[in-house]
């Protein structure tokens, strides 16, 4: 079951692309030009990776059975396609492309100790956090609950993860980014530290909810404060870049937590 969370995961999050480029075009510039709410912006845009957290992993598991692996794959695939193509049809360009030097990767943006710090702390914190997103479910059936049941423990933690999202995006904005989202990636690690010995199904509900409020609200801003932490000409540069090593620390961070799993057995030792 872990083995298959990994792809459902992509698929959850690529259903939502096509959704936040629409609504970050549209959204950014009507927050911007108001009231300069930028964090809100992203918050509402990034519901769609909820929705589809919460609506896809069921759709698979029952899809499955019905049409075989295979083909529940190729419709998710054909799904993907149709919104991809929605949005390439419908997206315009709002302001002009800037020329900045420096290529698509540009290592003299870590000059910055601000920026280099930020990156590297990102890093660190998405080795862990999709751990408890993987292996919930896994967790579940060692701890008695049915299987039938415990698949949807990760549907239960993605509509969680919607009140963080819209939350944290009104909280960033009115108190500031960091203010806001050390606090929420705190909560998250203290939800997964405390999630192994969560062994009934009251308990495993309960910490589901609490880590995916707290998920979403990191996960869907983190990459706002980036347009704070230098020369606002190449924030996209910038923010590729952040989620290009971050996307290298979740690649490694839910494999070296089931070894460790692989080896002892357990979630805890």
């Amino acid at each position: 079951m872990a083995l298959a969370c990994p792809p459902y995961h992509i698929g959850v999050r690529s259903t939502s692309v096509p959704l936040q480029s629409l609504t970050i075009s549209h959204l950014s510039w009507f927050f911007l030009q108001v009231k300069k709410k930028r964090a809100t912006a992203f918050g509402i845009a990034s519901t769609g990776s909820a929705t589809g957290g919460t609506l896809i992993p069921i759709a698979v598991r029952n899809l499955i059975p019905l049409i075989g692996f295979q083909w529940t794959m190729r419709t998710l695939g054909f799904i993907l396609s149709l919104e991809f193509t929605i949005a390439l049809i419908l997206m315009r360009r709002r302001l002009s492309p800037s020329s900045t030097a420096g290529g698509i990767f540009d290592l003299q943006a870590f000059r910055s100790a601000p920026y280099s710090i930020y990156v590297a702390a990102s890093c660190a914190a998405y080795l862990g956090l999709y751990t408890q997103l993987t292996y919930i479910d896994v967790s579940g059936v060692i701890s008695g609950v049915p299987p039938h049941f415990s698949f949807y423990l990760v549907s239960i933690a993605n509509a969680a993860s919607l009140i963080g999202r819209l939350g944290s995006g009104f909280l960033c904005d009115r108190f500031g980014n960091l203010n806001v989202l050390i606090p929420f990636n705190t909560a998250t690690a203290l939800a997964t530290l405390v999630w192994p010995f969560c062994t009934t199904q009251a308990s495993l509900i309960t910490i589901a909810i609490c880590y995916g409020i707290s998920l979403g609200a990191f996960a869907s801003l983190v990459g706002i404060p980036v347009a704070s932490l230098g020369n606002t000409l190449d924030v996209g540069r910038r923010t590729g870049m952040l989620f290009t090593f971050c996307a290298f620390a979740n690649l490694v961070g839910p494999p070296i937590s089931g070894a460790i799993f692989s080896k002892n057995g357990k979630f805890i030792e």
